[in-house]
């Protein structure tokens, strides 16, 4: 007969990394005993190898070992599956170091000593997070698609440690809501959520709104400014389209990611903060770093783990549970009925391409809502929304490289490609010039006029 403890089901599979072979022994048969089946390694090396095999459901490692220290594996770790949790264990660490780690995307720092059943809790609650979601998240998200379930179920898993977080998507896809949905379903959801957006402050200002400056730092700088970093300490702070962000502004950027610390404006001191950093951009910020628009070192310090926001088109499936949502919106606004669309209207918009993606369905929404006289919204309202709803609206730096470039094409036909003389048109030098057209991935060779000869 099989005895009945072998019919058990394990509570999940742990690795546990550490080069001290006591420690890895006591955590090896806390885990066995509380039912959980304990993968012990000595060594990051090894620990590595075991990890395609074994797919445990959580890691445990040491900081500091002699061959691969802690922050290395689980840089290693994420490199190949960035949901992996990661429980950090050490006897030496200080403050920097925890914050360091839960940043890289380790789940819980805890130190030695280590009580048996903080450290049983911690193991228990990652891995029920991470077979069954912790649901807060998907009550604020709207959606019925697989592809947006698919990245619920990511976000879930992500919102409940530090790891930094990068998302990606066309303007208008919701890039914010999802931000604030990761940052609410979060232990941080008690402390402010900031958001920013890198791209609709002026240079000169935007490192003062983000890191503060003191009275007198600058012109017009008449008190003392905390910044966007201290006021969401505890929190989530939201860098939108970071892609705009100025390469000097960068270069700061990245220290406080190093470091976890901010030096305001005209400040000789530093100040720690604790903060979590959600960054997102339409941008392609693979093609900035290419070009030289944007630091490789910041992008893979924020690009730890990415999230991809689908275009509306992509989640036809969402559309109608949208339009409802937006039309009681509109109706708790303005304190009247709440109205809705015919049966061909919301097909027909349900099948649109939405350039706009959701930002431009709200708007069409409030336009069908304003102009229906009566309770039912028909195909005839939908289809005029959308002739009415502008296709996309540029932003500031869209229009400028677009003015710029139209504006280098027309000096060069000028001048027939004669670069000495386009410059000077221009006002710029001629190696300022050149910098210009590559840019642009313009050619001055291609507006010469052939010889007579030729």
């Amino acid at each position: 007969m099989v005895e009945l403890e072998n019919l058990a089901v394990s509570k999940g599979k742990v690795l546990v990394v550490d080069d001290d072979p006591d420690m890895l022994k006591l955590l090896s048969k806390w885990l066995e005993n509380a039912g959980f089946d304990a993968i012990a390694v000595a060594s990051g090396t090894e620990a590595l190898r075991k990890l395609s095999a074994a797919r445990p459901d959580i890691v445990v490692t040491d900081l500091f070992m002699d061959e691969m220290d802690g922050m290395t594996l689980v840089t290693r770790i994420h490199e190949d599956n960035a949901l992996t949790p990661v429980i950090m264990l050490s006897g030496q660490a200080q403050i920097p170091d925890a914050v360091k780690a839960t940043h890289l995307g380790t789940s819980a720092f805890l130190t030695k000593p280590i009580d048996k059943d903080e450290f049983l809790n911690e193991i228990d609650r990652h891995i029920r997070s991470r077979r069954k979601g912790t649901g807060d998240l998907a009550r604020n998200i709207i959606y019925r698609s697989d592809v947006m379930a698919e990245l619920i179920e990511q976000a879930e898993l992500l919102a409940q440690g530090d790891i930094t977080v990068f998302i990606s998507g066309a303007t208008g896809t919701g890039k914010e809501v999802l931000a604030r949905a990761i940052h609410d379903a979060s232990p941080r959801s008690e402390f402010p959520f900031i958001g920013v957006n890198c791209g609709a402050i002026p240079e000169q200002l935007l490192e003062s709104e983000l890191f503060g400056h003191e009275k007198g730092a600058f012109t017009g700088a008449n008190t003392k400014h905390e910044g966007l970093f201290l006021a969401a300490n505890g929190g989530t702070l939201f860098l939108d389209e970071i892609g705009d962000m100025p390469l000097d502004l960068q270069v700061k950027l990245l220290r406080v990611l190093q470091d976890f610390e901010i030096r305001p404006v005209g400040s000789t001191k530093t100040l720690p903060v604790n903060v979590r950093i959600i960054s997102a951009t339409h941008n392609d910020l693979e093609a900035l770093v290419s070009n030289g628009e944007f630091r490789e070192d910041l992008y893979y310090r924020l690009n730890v783990v990415p999230l991809m926001m689908p275009r509306l088109s992509e989640r036809p499936d969402d559309v109608p549970m949208l339009l409802e949502h937006f039309l009681v919106a509109h109706a708790q606004k303005t304190e009247t009925r709440t109205k809705r669309f015919a049966p061909d209207a919301t097909a027909y918009l349900s099948g649109a391409s939405w350039p706009g993606n959701i930002r431009q369905l709200a708007n069409a929404v409030e336009l069908c809502v304003t102009l229906t006289k009566g309770d039912i919204i028909p195909l005839s309202m939908a289809q005029r929304a959308l002739r009415e709803e502008p296709v996309h609206i540029r932003t500031l730096k869209e229009a400028k490289a677009e003015f710029e470039r139209k504006y280098l094409v027309s000096v060069l036909r000028v001048t027939e490609g004669n670069v000495v003389n386009a410059a000077k048109m221009a006002g710029r030098n001629r190696t300022e010039f050149y910098k210009l057209l590559n840019q642009h991935s313009l050619d001055a060779a291609d507006f010469r006029v052939a010889s007579k000869e030729d």
